[in-house]
């Protein structure tokens, strides 16, 4: 950086920020709260969808359901790793939290948090069987593409490399439940099942973009880490789902 120039003028240019040693205290809590964000969701979503591994009709889709396990896993961990470049206490999140807890299913979140971490509300929900998780699991997938694409160019080097990194491995997350749904819908009752699910799972994680007119964003867009309001991203999602759902029978 320019030693005449301003930290948020130089972030604002286009700039990139590559150590804990040189980020101004406000820039690091706003990347700390998007990064636990990230980690708890992905440490939240694989303990849901764990318990979905024995649910699966068939060996294949076993080992689709426990690779996804893994990787998102190991994504969390990735940033995880990352988050203690800045001091922060990583070992509590190995067994201190009960990410597999939900709340009931009829619970009315919007984009609020609950309890005492970041997960995205939408991964407060339970999941109700195998087509219900592979349903979830394909549009929420598609949201974390949109949202990847999104922070693959945040201000913070290290973090975007790891997003661009684990952006292809998420992608094939919602292609693994794309050939799931397939099967699913090839029967009148599995679409009608499927059907329910996406009713349910569909605005909720929208809602998972976050509040429209976020008085956050302003200030999320200057320190260079983030680009898109909650809203574009949110019909970019949409615009996807009205794109991909017909082809599966619904419409």
């Amino acid at each position: 950086m320019p030693e005449t120039m301003d930290i948020e003028e130089y972030l604002r240019q286009g700039g990139v920020l590559t150590n804990p040693s040189n980020v101004p205290p406000r820039y690091r809590g706003e990347l700390l709260r998007l990064m636990a964000t990230f980690v708890d969701s992905e440490l939240a979503g694989s303990a849901g969808f764990a318990a979905m591994i024995n649910e699966a009709p068939g060996l294949k889709a076993r080992i689709s359901a426990a690779r996804i396990v893994l990787e998102k896993t190991d994504h969390a961990e990735r940033v995880l790793t990352l988050m203690g470049t800045f001091g922060a206490d990583t070992a509590r999140y190995a067994v201190h939290h009960p990410w597999a807890a939900r709340l009931p299913r009829d619970a009315d979140l919007g984009t609020a948090r609950h309890r005492s971490d970041m997960r995205l509300s939408v991964f407060h929900y339970p999941l109700q069987g195998w087509v219900d998780a592979v349903v979830m699991n394909v549009l929420m997938g598609r949201a974390v593409g949109v949202q990847l694409q999104e922070f693959s160019h945040l201000s913070y080097a290290p973090l975007a490399d790891i997003f661009r990194q684990i952006a292809p491995r998420e992608a094939r997350h919602a292609e693994l439940g794309e050939e799931g749904l397939v099967r699913i819908v090839a029967t009148e009752s599995g679409r009608a099942e499927a059907r329910r699910s996406v009713a349910f799972w569909r605005p909720r994680i929208a809602a998972s973009f976050g509040r429209e007119g976020s008085a956050r964003f302003d200030t999320l867009r200057r320190f260079g880490l983030r680009r898109r309001t909650n809203e574009d991203l949110a019909a970019a999602w949409a615009a996807e789902m009205d794109a991909f759902l017909p082809a599966f029978g619904m419409a």
